[in-house]
């Protein structure tokens, strides 16, 4: 247990909505007099018997789609709302970044806001203005530190809010997806600073909607819908059981095929065989593709993985200009994919998948279905080793 740092146990959260019965005007002072004896209330269950636990050091990923709760569950793991039935512990400082800007004041300057919010984080104003140098080069404000905070930008503000947050010393971090209204710039910057995370060995807990994001960093993640956990696993796993919720909407549960963690679908066209030729220069992906009935189109496509899951390449047939139309129930069309050998000595893992034309319907989606390995003379600490050419001048 000492290697626990979160623990959930069966915890569950209710809001009582009230409401009012008025139907005259008469009625609605009648209601005022007698207080809560007018008005009906409403439970709405949030949560329901939600139990996991989180290890110290681990990147954990929450998802699901909006009203699922996980907001909520993010909220009473920081201690905003106390759970209804249940119990959460906390091992280490924990510190949350869910409402980013909390207690910064508009009327004051960029430059004031930082020596505020910092004295709320516990540091010294000799401490703040060590960093001040660091937390302004984050933010991109240099030219803007002397203006009021009410005449930035929302974009300004997240990203002089998340600065100052990140210098919260912290065993537990809980970051909502309040990155989003960041220009694409300062989120890659935030997800350095994660990957820094990550190498530090600091608790995460992340709730978003970007499944790359998931892929990329988190170690484990947990599936929250209508208020329950629902599913538990690897970040793949999970990302996968994500976008099949939004498919499952037009497809019945007798349409879906499940063929086990790794492959799901309609099953319409089927992968049969991913087959791996690697030559020196150059390596040969064939898709073999069978369906099981007439299908007018389809768009086939693959990507290419390293061990640690990072995604390196990939493509498909409406990237590649190619139409796979008018095929024949259970006719075996074969696609042979050919890209330069520009990897490095390694394993390396195939990822296929055959969508309908809005290619967000999956008609088979399939998880490490093929692999190969590359070796060469030299070794980096790269995934790709292209063909470099030094000149010194």
């Amino acid at each position: 247990m000492n290697d626990i740092a979160i623990k959930v146990d069966n915890v569950s959260k209710n809001f009582k909505l009230p409401h009012g019965k008025n139907t005259t005007i008469k009625g609605a002072f009648v209601n005022v007099l007698k207080g809560k004896r007018g008005q009906t209330i409403e439970v709405q269950h949030a949560l329901k018997d939600i139990s996991f636990e989180i290890k110290k050091g681990e990147f954990f990923g929450i998802v699901g789609r909006n009203g699922s709760g996980k907001s909520t569950l993010l909220k009473l793991l920081a201690g905003i709302y106390q759970p209804s039935k249940g119990n959460i512990s906390v091992k280490g400082k924990l510190v949350p970044f869910i409402e980013l800007g909390v207690g910064f004041n508009p009327e004051l300057t960029g430059r004031e806001n930082v020596y505020l919010n910092g004295a709320l984080l516990g540091f010294s104003e000799e401490e703040v203005r060590h960093m001040y140098p660091s937390i302004v080069e984050f933010a991109e404000l240099e030219k803007f530190m002397d203006q009021k905070l009410k005449n930035y930008s929302s974009g300004m503000q997240v990203r002089l809010a998340f600065a100052m947050a990140i210098r919260a010393q912290a065993d537990i971090l809980l970051i909502d997806e309040v990155l989003a209204v960041g220009d694409a710039d300062f989120q890659r910057k935030c997800f350095e600073y994660f990957k820094s995370l990550k190498k530090n060995q600091t608790t995460v807990v992340f709730v978003t909607h970007d499944m790359e994001a998931v892929r990329q960093y988190c170690d484990r993640v947990i599936l929250i819908e209508g208020s329950k956990l629902i599913q538990e696993g690897s970040a793949e796993k999970i990302a996968l059981a994500y976008i099949r919720q939004f498919n499952e909407q037009d497809v019945s549960s007798e349409e879906v095929v499940d063929l086990g963690d790794k492959r799901w679908g309609d099953g319409l066209v089927k992968i049969e065989k991913i087959s791996v030729v690697v030559h020196q220069k150059s390596i040969v992906i064939t898709q073999s593709i069978r369906p099981s009935a007439v299908t007018e189109s389809c768009i086939a496509g693959i990507r290419v993985k390293s061990s640690s899951g990072l995604q390196i390449t990939g493509t498909n047939t409406r990237l590649e200009r190619q139409q796979l139309k008018n095929l024949k129930a259970n006719e075996i069309t074969k696609l042979e994919w050919s890209l330069p050998n520009i990897f490095s000595d390694g394993s390396y893992f195939i990822d296929a998948a055959v969508t309908h034309p809005d290619e967000i319907t999956i008609s088979d989606w399939w998880v490490d279905a093929g692999s190969f390995k590359v070796k060469k003379n030299r070794q980096l600490p790269y995934d790709i080793d292209p063909d470099f050419k030094l000149r010194v001048i």
